[in-house]
């Protein structure tokens, strides 16, 4: 029978099997370029919603901090009270619509900023932090445009402001809408929504001249309508080093910011007529030397892309074969020379002159690149690099989240 004399520790397989590299070094160039793209009076809030589209919230919000941003922009109450249980002080806006007292006393508590969306809504907080505070909170309203998802009708905007202006415990910071197309080249609905935001605010302004922030801009109008650039734009997308849309992509240069890498743990030959993976949806034509590969679908790589996508190994890029499994894939290295088990492979990512992305990802299976950096799961860890110095392995180190055991390196 076997015994240990310890438990083996963590921290050293970080990267035996699969794992997320994310480059400090592209985040920094990433938010110094959009920061120097925006007019003078407009700031950058960072968008950190979604353990920042899968980056990790804590450390991308402490790197945009300190290169650029002022703000951060999180989807929930949670999410905000992980920035500040971190040390993070900058103001942070909770953009999503947030209904029960027990939301309303952790904002409080930990000093966030809610969105308002409903006369309702408005209430709620107002009559909470009378009777719990005593104390005033920045509000920040939402009005309607044109996205039909959270807001008040932007034609009753000005009623909106009066009727939160009048509730105790409420200080109005900023009047913002949310862009539907501002990524499509054609841009009648934008320009729509623009006008109903400039009317909105025109309404405003004839009762209450000392308006609050403004802001519209989300990364596809934040690259591409400097005029929509306002008090402040709210970054996502772009932060993370991808466009928008094609059309967009010589507007600032954008590093990616995330690599995705696993290792071969077993090499095999196969001969002609072998099928590969569950269904034989690929059977070999030829004699072929093949790879598995430790991550799968339920990793985050979406099992739509089999027989799709290649991979880099050693610099080459290679094919994918066969139906990508739960916690496998398999690899074509027929043509690569001298692998063992043990190499590592990029699945996104570049290796000298190529690079595979998660646009071309969103292109295979329908979807967007937003929902392609989202969808990595966190039995992936996230180790940190800087491309900005080197070796840049030299700085690794796991980004720690809510509920892991383990040191932070």
């Amino acid at each position: 029978m076997l015994s240990w004399d310890k438990t083996p520790a963590l921290h050293p397989m970080r990267r035996c099997r699969a794992w997320v590299e994310i480059d400090l070094g592209a985040l920094k160039h990433n938010v110094q370029q959009l920061a120097r793209h925006l007019n003078a009076q407009s700031t950058l809030m960072a968008v950190v919603k979604a353990d920042a589209y899968g980056h990790g919230a804590v450390t991308v919000a402490q790197v945009a901090l300190s290169t650029g941003a002022r703000w951060l922009g999180v989807a929930t109450v949670p999410e905000g009270v992980e920035l500040r249980e971190s040390g993070i002080a900058a103001p942070i806006l909770i953009m999503g619509a947030v209904n029960s007292l027990e939301e309303v006393d952790a904002i409080a508590h930990w000093n966030l900023q809610p969105t308002l969306v409903s006369p309702k809504q408005a209430l709620v907080f107002s009559e909470a932090l009378a009777q719990r505070f005593g104390t005033t909170l920045p509000v920040h309203l939402k009005i309607d445009t044109g996205m039909s998802r959270l807001g008040f009708p932007w034609q009753s905007a000005a009623e909106f402001v009066r009727f939160v202006q009048r509730l105790p415990g409420l200080q109005i910071k900023s009047i913002y809408s949310h862009l539907a197309t501002a990524d499509d080249p054609d841009p009648t609905i934008l320009r729509q929504q623009h006008q109903r935001y400039e009317a909105a605010i025109a309404q405003v302004a004839q009762q209450f001249p000392a308006l609050p922030k403004r802001h519209l801009a989300n990364s596809a109008a934040t690259l591409g309508y400097p005029d929509l650039h306002y008090d402040m734009v709210r970054v996502g997308l772009s932060l993370y080093g991808l466009y928008p849309a094609p059309h967009l992509e010589s507007t600032v240069s954008l590093k990616p910011v995330m690599q995705v890498k696993a290792r071969i743990t077993h090499l095999k030959d196969i001969q002609p007529g072998t099928g590969v993976s569950y269904g034989h949806t690929f059977v070999a034509e030829r004699p072929m030397r093949i790879a598995v590969v430790g991550i799968g679908y339920a990793d985050g790589v979406p099992r739509a892309l089999s027989n799709c996508i290649s991979v880099l190994v050693n610099g080459q890029r290679v094919s994918q074969i066969g139906n990508i499994t739960m916690d496998q894939m398999m690899i074509d290295v027929t043509d690569v020379p001298n692998l063992r088990e043990g190499n590592e492979v990029t699945l996104l990512g570049r290796e000298g002159e190529n690079s595979l992305t998660a646009n071309h990802w969103a292109t295979l299976t329908k979807t967007i690149s937003w929902e392609i950096l989202c969808s990595f799961k966190h039995r992936l860890p996230r180790i940190t690099i800087d491309s900005s110095t080197a070796p840049p392995f030299q700085t690794e180190r796991v980004l720690k989240r809510s509920g892991d055991v383990g040191e932070k390196h």
